[in-house]
């Protein structure tokens, strides 16, 4: 498989095509001309998973970091009725 397109490939299919080499090599089915590519496969296989593995976490941990960053924020102030402050439960006065 080229560089190229095992870029292309989602973790998923990354993963799967592990499986499918590993599997080959443990059954005897892949011949000593072929192992060799087999495993130079696998080894590109590993690095992309390992990439798309540290790209997930990174994205997760500044999704995690902005979200502390909102609830340390505490909630934001309901907009004030005609310019005057917040009004406070129990002591409105009707403007009539």
């Amino acid at each position: 498989m080229e560089d190229r397109t095992q870029a292309e490939l989602s973790y998923s299919q990354a993963v799967s095509r592990l499986e499918e080499i590993l599997e080959r090599i443990e059954k005897g089915e892949a011949d000593i001309d072929e192992l060799s590519s087999l495993v130079e496969e696998a080894a590109g296989l590993v690095s992309l998973c390992k990439k798309k593995l540290t790209q997930a976490e990174m994205q997760v941990k500044r999704i995690t970091e902005r979200l502390e960053r909102e609830e340390d924020e505490g909630p934001r102030e309901a907009p004030s009725i005609e310019g005057g402050a917040p009004a406070e439960s129990g002591d409105e006065e009707v403007p009539f």
